[in-house]
């Protein structure tokens, strides 16, 4: 099992980075899991020209990694607990999530996508997104290999 997660942001060695490396590291027996930093000049300058703009651009950088299934983080989508989180990942060999940049997601990309889900009602930095999500990736093949780390 493959698992890529791309977000538009730069890389960053810090104590962000460093947490979502561990629980990375932790899920390597059950898949191959991995944090793609994405962020170029186009985006940059587009980011600078307006919404509308960096919008397309982050699009047009995802697009291409596109492949298996598909799962993008919006504030609106869909709200889940660990155990359905973790079917998500259930039977899948390669699976994708997008989290999009300052100004979000055009909703062309969202609707190519196999599921919009929402890791929770507040407002999150790409940093805490990123650790959230990498733990409940970890949090969900765990529950999916019956190891105790998910206690009900």
């Amino acid at each position: 099992m493959n698992i890529d997660v791309y977000s538009i942001s730069k890389k960053e060695n810090n104590e962000y980075e460093k947490l979502s490396d561990d629980f990375i590291q932790m899920s390597k027996k059950w898949a191959k899991v991995t944090n793609h930093n994405i962020f170029t000049k186009e985006i940059s300058k587009k980011q600078n020209l307006g919404k509308i703009e960096a919008k397309l651009s982050y699009n047009q950088a995802f697009s291409k990694y596109m492949k298996g299934y598909n799962i993008v983080l919006t504030p609106d989508g869909a709200k889940l607990d660990s155990i359905k989180f973790s079917r998500l990942l259930k039977d899948r060999l390669d699976i994708n999530f997008f989290i999009g940049g300052a100004f979000g997601f055009e909703e062309s990309f969202v609707s190519k996508c196999d599921i919009s889900i929402s890791l929770s009602e507040l407002t999150l930095s790409h940093k805490i997104a990123k650790i959230l999500l990498f733990e409940q990736i970890y949090r969900g093949l765990s529950i999916n290999n019956n190891h105790p780390y998910h206690k009900i």
